[in-house]
């Protein structure tokens, strides 16, 4: 692999592999080293590309198997820990500190919208940040997951569906605290 090649990938699509990698396993550092491991992997596997799929694809492919990877490996570790078992999409390594978009961004709406998009299964999550926040086609997406467009569409409709019910579910206990604390206020 020449180093301009090995360049323009880098500068291309960093940005976006670290983002898809961090809302996969939410954890700044281990997604920055998941990062490096995709490259490593682009470093000694480039000359095995066919160019089947588009380098964009290729290397959300590599970023998703890395991702996956690293959640089941945490997952065992848990399971372990705690000496139970548990389901692989119900346990979810979180860092709480948000994204530097996230601290851009001032709207409640988006940020509630991003705390659900952490609520998802593992699946959902991965359609949606392919999907929406990488702005990937539903081919593209089906590529990088190893899924067919048809799964990819399916998924993503109940994803979306999943993320409205929790949304107004938010909005729902929201309302009702408002409620209850104004009760509270007119008592006294």
């Amino acid at each position: 692999m020449a180093d301009h090649t090995f360049d323009r990938l880098y500068e291309q699509y960093h940005q976006s592999i670290y983002q898809f990698i961090y809302y996969m396993v939410r954890d700044r550092n281990v997604a920055e080293e998941l990062v490096q491991d995709v490259y490593i992997k682009v470093l000694g596997s480039y000359k095995n590309f066919d160019g089947k799929s588009n380098e964009k694809t290729w290397l959300f492919s590599i970023a998703k198997h890395l991702a996956i990877d690293y959640i089941r490996k945490e997952n065992r570790q848990k399971r372990k820990w705690f000496g139970t078992i548990v389901s692989n999409e119900k346990i979810d390594a979180h860092d709480p500190a948000p994204l530097p978009e996230e601290i851009a961004v001032e709207k409640d709406e988006v940020r509630a919208v991003y705390e659900a998009l952490g609520t998802c299964s593992l699946a959902y999550r991965q359609v949606l940040i392919l999907r929406f926040i990488q702005s990937l086609s539903v081919k593209e997406t089906a590529e990088s997951l190893g899924w067919s467009e048809s799964k990819v569409k399916t998924t993503q409709h109940r994803a979306i569906q999943q993320l409205r019910m929790i949304l107004n579910t938010d909005e729902r206990e929201e309302g009702n605290f408002e409620t209850q604390s104004s009760r509270r206020r007119d008592r006294t």
